[in-house]
């Protein structure tokens, strides 16, 4: 029973500082912009890069323009043969 006495001050000083810090954070700007690491998340930053990056992503994808005209020439042969 005595532990008490030193527990609900403890408690009491544990809830101060605990207030304390949410109103520095509240003045500090900590809660002023809740969606824009969300969104940055699902911002691409690699969009600007050059084929060169999407070639090291994905290698196995041909990077030419006329890729998707050899790819049906291929499968006509396919479906002939």
């Amino acid at each position: 029973m005595e532990v008490i006495y030193g527990l609900i001050p403890g408690m009491l000083l544990l809830g101060l500082v605990a207030v304390g810090v949410l109103f520095w954070a509240a003045r500090s700007g900590q809660f002023d912009d809740l969606e824009g690491d969300g969104q940055r998340i699902l911002m691409d930053e690699d969009a600007d890069v050059g084929e060169s990056e999407d070639a090291r992503r994905f290698p196995d994808a041909e990077t030419d323009r006329h890729s998707s005209a050899r790819q049906s020439a291929v499968d006509g042969q396919r479906e002939q043969g």
